[in-house]
């Protein structure tokens, strides 16, 4: 008999080496398929996250760009709210204390072109005076109620950015004035905007039209070009009709723009309350030769970790299959009695040594199982148990003394319920369910442990309030009489209290 019992042991290691044997062979070319699957991969995927990061990282420049203006502009707006202020408090009886006071502006303010416009449309400078009327667009009204932005190109000059703001009937020298504007030429702002275009970067600033602001290259399209007019010819028309559309809308996107072999991603963005869009070019093989080259990195060492991981896959079977020969009865019996050890953690209450929520949520559904196969039909009873006063104890006692309050309840519903399932399913909550033991004598066992309750709340000792419901026709599952149980609970921990008996409360 020891014989056949050791022949049977050694065919089952055979068969398990076999079946070691066998995994290792599939897991050996499912990694060195996966090899071949990756590095194909990667080139495809590579093309798609140079379109990816070319978008995100344009996208980031150009964002950042348009803010810089934005807080260039409300910079200007803010610093011209302060003249206003100085040139209100001052005392100015003579246009030459008005030229020294705009000159006074210019030096603290940092407002290098700032103008007063009276209501007859006359421009005060530092050093000069003249008829603005047919030079601005924002004097076309007789009175200026918000602030302005435009854009000016005045008598062959460079273009300019004008900012202008109501002066809401500033008086100087008995006249009245209207406006009050600065002039940023657009040069400076193409200054305060740029960097090096090392690496195949460029931007630019443009109209709506497509003008071009900036008066600088950028990628394919050349110097001073209408960028609506000169990008046709490298975009599909699908790509320029939204260019066009989102130039005329002042909306933000991205295209690519293609010459032979050449590519590059151009990302835009309007530029707010300007009527400007701040469009950012790279040059696609920029970002290409990058990835391509981390690209290669990574799949030379994907390679080298496969063949790696081979290796050890092999030697790991080795030893494997050397120590499954000194595996005994011993250590698997030692295995299962640690199953059921971890299994009895699992559905046990570490404080009462009784069955937790986990066992009961078990133990509910075996019990719904059988009402629905018609095996329980009546004869089952649900009990659910709260303790009075746990919070009251914890807070003047300690939490020892309320990890012995429960101790002290769970005994006692053991004690009188010992033909019954119970379990601790929350901090203070306990549920007992009857399944015939027990339940032809539910009542009385109720009663008696209701009379210790109402004893226990003169002697100071633990407190429990019961409600119970029975299986009735119609009930579907176990909870369906718990809710039964659970509302005659809280209506006897209202009996409790008026007697006395310690709540949450």
């Amino acid at each position: 008999m020891s014989g056949e019992k050791k022949n049977n042991g050694n065919n089952a290691n055979k068969q398990l080496v076999t079946i070691i044997i066998i995994g290792s062979i599939a897991v050996m070319l499912v990694l060195g398929l996966s090899t071949f699957w990756a590095s194909r991969k990667t080139i495809t995927m590579t093309d798609e996250a140079v379109s990816a990061v070319s978008s995100f990282y344009l996208e980031a420049m150009a964002n950042q760009r348009s803010q810089t203006i934005s807080n260039l502009i409300d910079y200007n707006f803010e610093h011209m709210e302060k003249a206003l202020y100085v040139l209100e408090s001052g005392d100015i009886r003579t246009q030459e204390d008005l030229r020294k006071r705009l000159g006074e502006i210019k030096t603290i303010l940092s407002l290098k072109r700032f103008a007063l416009v009276d209501e007859d449309n006359i421009v005060y400078t530092q050093y000069t005076t003249y008829s603005g009327g047919s030079r601005y667009d924002f004097l076309a009204s007789d009175k200026l109620d918000k602030r302005t932005i435009s854009t000016i190109n005045q008598y062959g000059s460079s273009k300019q950015l004008c900012l202008a703001i109501p002066t809401d009937g500033l008086t100087i020298m008995g006249k009245k004035f209207k406006a009050c504007f600065v002039q940023i030429d657009i040069s400076e702002i193409v200054d305060l905007l740029a960097f090096e275009e090392k690496g195949g970067a460029y931007y630019g600033l443009y109209v709506q039209n497509g003008g071009n602001l900036s008066e600088n290259d950028l990628g394919l399209i050349d110097k001073g070009d209408n960028i609506l007019h000169s990008s046709k010819e490298f975009l599909s028309q699908k790509d320029w009709d939204k260019l066009y559309s989102d130039f005329g809308k002042g909306e933000s996107g991205s295209v690519t723009l293609s010459s032979g072999k050449m590519k590059e991603e151009m990302y835009y963005v309007p530029v707010p309350d300007t009527g400007w869009m701040l469009v950012v070019f790279i040059k696609g093989s920029i970002i290409n030769d990058q990835i391509h080259g981390i690209s290669e990195t990574n799949r030379l060492t994907s390679r080298r970790l496969i063949f790696v991981t081979l290796f050890c896959v092999t030697l790991f079977t080795v030893i494997l299959i050397l120590q499954l020969r000194k595996i005994s009865k011993g250590k698997i019996e030692a295995e299962k009695e640690n199953s059921r050890m971890f299994f009895s953690m699992a559905n046990t209450d570490s404080l009462t040594g009784i069955r937790n929520k986990h066992a009961y949520s078990e133990y509910e559904s075996r019990i719904n199982k059988q009402i629905k196969d018609g095996i329980i039909k009546d004869s089952l009873a649900i009990l659910v148990c709260d303790v009075n006063g746990l919070k009251h104890v914890n807070d003047t006692k300690g939490h020892a003394a309320g990890d012995q309050l429960i101790k002290d309840a769970s005994s006692l519903i053991c004690g009188y319920f010992k033909h019954g399932a119970v379990f601790r399913v929350g901090g203070d909550e306990f549920t007992v369910v009857l399944n015939e033991n027990g339940f032809d004598t539910l009542l009385e066992t109720l009663e008696a442990i209701n009379k210790v309750m109402e004893e226990n709340i003169v002697n100071d000792k633990v407190v429990v309030a019961i409600g119970y419901s029975t299986l009735q026709e119609g009930d579907k599952e176990v909870h369906d009489v718990f809710v039964r149980a659970d509302q005659m609970m809280y209506e006897r921990k209202k009996q409790l209290k008026e007697m006395g008996a310690k709540t949450r409360e």
